[in-house]
């Protein structure tokens, strides 16, 4: 995989900047920046528009408000996210285990590495205010959730438990790249590596799944 998948995915438009006619990108690359280090209550519209160089009026040409900058930068984190999910899957090769792990392993890659966008992404789910967030949100949740059905199908059971199941992967997940990003998982500390936990995690979720499936029939 190519290094530059992994940079920060609006740096070029920023850097072209206003006068190249990317003022709106610039914006949202600001705004992931002070979002990576201030966290997602870090920032204004008047600081992105500083750190974009710009003047303090002129984000209002694309933006009402903050909040409406930051559903933006919502949105395209869900669709690169939802993009790297669905590429870590990879049709369910070999098995649908072995690619529900690599999805995991996306999945905290991507929050390591895009802390801005992820924060923004999770920071308040009233900015996803406009369709296009809400749906490429509902698409990244849907590739763990047919994931999961896919793993129940492999297990031998019903996949009507893939949206619960899904539902906890994604719970799992996002819990242990949080904590990770707070620094409690730093060279294994408390407790050990994030992928690890992840792993035994969601394995002990497909494995309650099944057995909850199990004693259904018995009944």
């Amino acid at each position: 995989m190519s290094p530059r998948r992994h940079m920060p995915l609006f740096a070029a438009a920023a850097r072209r900047g206003y006068h190249h006619g990317a003022l709106k990108d610039a914006l949202v690359e600001a705004a992931r920046a002070l979002i990576a280090e201030r966290g997602s209550a870090g920032f204004t519209l008047a600081e992105a528009a500083k750190r974009a160089g710009v003047t303090a009026a002129a984000p209002y040409r694309h933006f009402n408000d903050r909040n409406a900058l930051l559903g933006e930068l919502a949105r395209r984190g869900f669709e690169a996210f939802g993009g790297r999910l669905r590429e870590a899957w990879g049709d369910g090769r070999p098995d649908p285990v072995a690619a529900l792990w690599r999805m995991g392993e996306a999945y905290l890659d991507f929050a390591r590495k895009e802390p801005g966008l992820y924060a923004a992404m999770f920071a308040d789910v009233r900015v996803l205010s406009e369709a296009p967030a809400i749906e490429a949100s509902a698409a990244a949740f849907d590739s763990l959730r047919n994931a999961a059905r896919a793993v129940l199908a492999h297990s031998g059971v019903a996949e009507s438990g893939g949206r619960q199941l899904g539902a906890q992967i994604w719970a799992a997940a996002h819990g242990v790249a949080s904590l990770a990003n707070s620094g409690y998982f730093v060279d294994g500390a408390a407790g050990g590596d994030p992928r690890t936990i992840l792993g035994a995690s969601v394995g002990a979720l497909i494995a309650q799944a099944v057995q909850d499936q199990a004693r259904a029939k018995v009944r």
